[in-house]
């Protein structure tokens, strides 16, 4: 069996050096070292080598096509999936990547489909210096940090633009274009879709349901859960604020529709008399008064503005304008 082409490979000792691994591909790491593998999910030949040397469960999960951020204590291991703001030139950050992670003792196998610039910081890094997180814990908390971080950049610059929206609509009683705001209202939606569960993932890792994680490494998890629960309700304010921001719009707009309405209205009454009157006038009949006097058609229209401005006087006696 042809071993499958890994993103990274290396040995961790616990003082963080890391070395490149040669060879042929094992899942057991050297006497005081942990293994860290990084493959992309789609690289060939991965699933048998998978399922010669994990679980199944721990196989099924890695090569799972939809997964949501959870973490699931397995036998002597633990499932655990992630996700992170994309990133990648042309992706929008709320089409977030997903990060499969096996964990066991002395063992970290990492799988994604689409470049996590959190973990390829962490390989860059040991790629780079030689350096990486000193146990599987401490790589997990790293991961969960570079994410959460990530994330929280994000759920800032929408409430940036969200001010920006308030600003605008509330202060220079301008409107934005709706598309606009669902927009962002839908970049909110889509982000927390998946921050709320990893929040919950985290708290459970934080709580110890994976393997070999010492107490910094809990301690680590633990902030980055209480930074996810922060994110969670960034957004939920954020999400709120653009729901009253949108439902101020539609009060608005119903205002102005209505005040123009009601200005047709009162033109019309004025007008709907005076209408008549020259109706009545125009008719071609014999009879009519005025016919033969020279004058006429101005005390008509001298008359007609006359009661143009009474019905005037009494709609604004009567408070109708």
């Amino acid at each position: 069996m042809k071993d499958p082409v890994t993103l990274c490979a290396f040995d961790v000792d616990a003082a963080g050096r890391a070395v490149a691994v040669e060879g042929p591909l094992a899942a057991a790491a050297p006497e005081g070292c942990y293994r860290w593998l990084h493959f992309d999910v789609a690289a060939a030949g991965l699933e048998p080598w998978l399922r010669a040397h994990l679980p199944e469960a721990a196989v099924d999960a890695l090569l799972q096509a939809e997964t949501r951020p959870r973490c699931d204590a397995h036998g002597a291991g633990a499932i655990i999936n992630l996700r992170g703001v994309n990133l990648n030139p042309g992706a929008s950050p709320e089409d977030m990547v997903s990060l499969r992670i096996w964990m066991a003792e002395g063992l970290v196998v990492t799988a994604r489909l689409r470049k996590i610039w959190a973990l390829d910081a962490i390989r860059a890094q040991a790629e780079a210096e030689g350096q990486a997180p000193e146990s599987p814990g401490a790589l997990l908390a790293a991961i969960a940090e570079g994410l959460t971080r990530r994330i929280e950049a994000v759920a800032l610059e929408l409430e940036e633009q969200t001010d920006a929206l308030e600003e605008t609509v509330l202060g220079e009683a301008r409107e934005v274009p709706l598309a606009q705001l669902s927009g962002v209202r839908h970049t909110v939606i889509k982000l927390r879709r998946f921050v709320n569960p990893q929040r919950e993932a985290l708290e459970a890792l934080a709580a110890g349901e994976a393997p070999g994680m010492d107490a910094r490494a809990l301690s680590d998890l633990r902030e980055s859960a209480n930074r996810s629960a922060r994110n969670v309700e960034a957004l939920d304010a954020t999400r709120e604020r653009l729901m009253a921001l949108q439902d101020h719009m539609e009060v608005q707009r119903g205002q102005r529709l209505g005040q123009n309405s009601y200005v047709l209205s009162v033109v019309a009454a004025i007008f709907l008399p005076l209408g008549f009157l020259t109706g009545l006038f125009g008719v071609n009949v014999a009879g009519m008064p005025g016919v033969d006097h020279a004058g006429a058609f101005w005390m008509l229209c001298a008359g007609s503005l006359a009661l143009g401005v009474l019905l005037y006087l009494v709609f604004k006696l009567g408070r109708w304008l």
